[in-house]
């Protein structure tokens, strides 16, 4: 994954991130909760709303509600994502180490419907199968 480049296409929306979500092969949705879905690929996590959590609070302590994971191919492309302050991408102490960003929900239209989809492609990229991965790329004509 590249360093977000700002593409011209118009600001996405939570409707993108399912969209894209469920485009990719393989996808099943793991969650009986339709407002937190689970976005999965062979069992493996790749999208998911989570719960509000303790570690990602705003300024008075109220846990945000609308925490978006995403899986990310390394911890290269999470700090891609996390180390520029005005990114709508962060992470917290609780997921140091782990291979993934966090995004709020209402902050999604900072990023366009190209970002967003190379960002789930990715995410789906690195929990698929090597077989299932190798399959899309010859498919999409990536290597």
């Amino acid at each position: 994954m590249a360093v977000m480049a700002r593409h011209r296409s118009r600001a996405a929306n939570v409707d993108d991130l399912h969209t894209a979500a469920r485009s990719m092969p393989h996808v099943t949705e793991a969650n009986d909760d339709p407002d937190r879905p689970i976005y999965q690929v062979g069992g493996k996590s790749f999208v998911f709303f989570r719960t509000p959590r303790p570690d990602a609070v705003d300024e008075s302590g109220h846990r945000y509600d609308d925490v978006v994971v995403l899986w990310v191919p390394s911890e290269a492309d999470k700090q891609a994502l996390v180390q520029d302050p005005r990114s709508p991408f962060f992470t917290t102490a609780h997921f140091e180490g782990h291979p993934s960003v966090l995004l709020r929900a209402s902050r999604i239209g900072e990023i366009s419907v190209d970002e967003l989809t190379e960002i789930v492609t990715d995410a789906w990229l690195s929990r698929a199968s090597a077989r299932r991965a190798r399959d899309w790329l010859a498919a999409h004509g990536d290597s």
